[in-house]
Formats: structure tokens, sequence, C-alpha cells
């Protein structure tokens, strides 16, 4: 370019190689994110999954959905990990990109919570109006509700309590009171799903004796899946906080985990009262379901 030339295009006109091989710094606060292949690996994992699931379902082994398990592990693992460095290391989650993530949290949320509203629905519809006038049906006896279900109730409404206690360490800059509370939470997370399993091993149902052993074991269990799905949850942002990634006005990972865990106390208190207290009837005084 000759003098005249650059002199008429004025003093913003960039560099004949200002942009060659580099992009452009963004003049907005949005973040465009870069192609990336953990999509469509995710859904042909996915795809793994559900198959190896069939399969497993109707005798054909369980392979297949083991390799499904372990794809769909691995393209979370991955893909989380991008999304950690584009947040913490990058810079690319600026307060509106923040304010976008708090709206699909909580879309999620809204969606889990009507996925728990047909297990409800399911369960009120039998209990309601039970074939035979009878509920729970003729030799069904369900747990006790102030043995381990009350246990587990104490052990879940503690723990929303630590979980609070450390996001409000972290937002006051105590790391300490942080990694306590965190810690605290995940020790009583994994205690839940251990007395979980303690009581469906003493179960005096099984999930095929009828309408009350389905509804209870699809919403107790899937809440415990649940269960596990947030102590992993508060374990990822244990070690997060431990290698300081978060700080007092950047930490949208650990609230959308506290906001999950919450979730989790809640719907817990509604199958406490609804399934084991309220649909458990008289029959939970006729004899204890474990010992």
């Amino acid at each position: 370019m000759s003098e005249t030339h650059a002199a008429a295009a004025g003093p913003l006109a960039p560099e004949p190689h200002a942009t060659h091989g580099a992009h452009a710094a963004p003049k907005h606060p949005y973040h465009l994110v870069d192609p990336s292949p953990w999509p469509i690996v995710g859904a042909v994992a996915a795809g793994l999954l559900t198959g190896g699931g069939v399969l497993y379902m109707h005798g054909h082994g369980w392979t297949l959905l083991i390799i499904g398990i372990l794809a769909v592990l691995g393209t979370m693992a991955v893909w989380w990990r991008d999304v950690i460095r584009e947040a913490t290391f990058q810079g690319y989650h600026t307060p509106i990109v923040q304010l976008g993530l708090r709206y699909g949290m909580a879309l999620f949320i809204a969606s889990e919570v009507m996925f728990f509203v047909a297990f409800f629905w399911a369960f009120f519809s039998s209990s309601l109006f039970p074939v035979g006038g009878v509920w729970p049906p003729k030799g069904i006896h369900p747990f006790d509700p102030f043995e381990f279900p009350f246990l587990n109730t104490l052990i879940l409404l503690l723990s929303g309590t630590t979980v609070t206690w450390a996001h409000h360490s972290l937002l006051e800059g105590d790391r300490s009171g942080m990694l306590r509370g965190l810690a605290l939470t995940v020790f009583l997370g994994l205690c839940f799903t251990a007395v979980q399993a303690y009581e469906y091993s003493h179960a005096a149902f099984s999930f095929t004796q009828g309408i009350f052993p389905s509804t209870f074991f699809m919403a107790t269990g899937f809440h415990g899946f649940h269960v596990i799905i947030g102590t992993t949850f508060l374990i990822v942002c244990l070690v997060r906080a431990w290698l300081g990634h978060f700080r007092p006005d950047h930490h949208f990972g650990f609230e959308a985990a506290a906001w999950y865990w919450h979730f989790v106390d809640v719907v817990w208190l509604f199958l406490f009262v609804c399934i084991y207290w309220w649909g458990g009837g008289s029959a939970a005084e006729a004899g204890p379901a474990v010992g």
C-alpha cells in the first residue's frame, strides 16, 4: 500500500496483515463457542448406552452397555473440562454469559421437577383409587417412615445447611469454611446413599410385586440417582475450590451445584411425606420392613 493510499484510508484503517491468522477481539459480552466434537461424540455415546441397555435387558450380555457408560462418562468429563477452561482460564464467562447459564440451570431444574411430578402422579393415581379398595395392597409391608427414611431426611436437611455454609463462606472470602462445608456436604451425600442402599437390601417387597413397589422404587430410586449425581457435582466443586477456581464474584459452577442440591432436598421431603408416611398407611405399623 502506498503512502497516499494509507493516508486516504485514515488512522483507523488496519494494517494489511493485522488480522491475518488471528481473530479480532470480540466487541460484545457474549461467548460464541468454538466448534467442538463433543456433541456428536456424546450423541454416539448415548446411542451406545441406550442400545447396550436394550441388549442387556434382552439377555445379550453387558459388553455394549459398559462401553456406552464409559463413553458417556468420558464425553461428560472432556466436555465439562472445556467449559471449566472457558470460564476459569480464558475469561469467556462474562456477567451476561453467567446470566444465561443461570436461566439454563433454572429451566433444567424445572424440567426435573416435572420428571418427578410424573412419578408422584402415578403414585397418587394408584393410591387414591386403589384396585380392591385397599392401599397399600394386601401383602405389602412398607417401611416404617420414622426409621431409616427419617434418618435420611435428617441427613439431607443437614447437608442443605452445610452447602449453604460453604456458599456463604465463599461469598465472604473464607476459603477454609468453604472447603469444610463442601467436604461435609459430600460426606452427608455419601451417607444418604449408603443408608438408602441398606434400606433397599432389606425391603420386604420387590419391584415386580405390584403397583406399590413399582411406584415406590421408581420415585425413590430416581431420587437416589439424583443424589449420586449431586454428590458427584459437589465433589467436582470441592476439587475446584481446592484448586482456587472460585471467586466471590465468579463461581456459577458452585452456585449451580448448590441449587441442584437444594432441589434434591426438597424432592426428598415430598417423597418422605407422601410416599413413606402417608402412602405407607397403617400397614407400616404391621411390622418393620428392615431389621
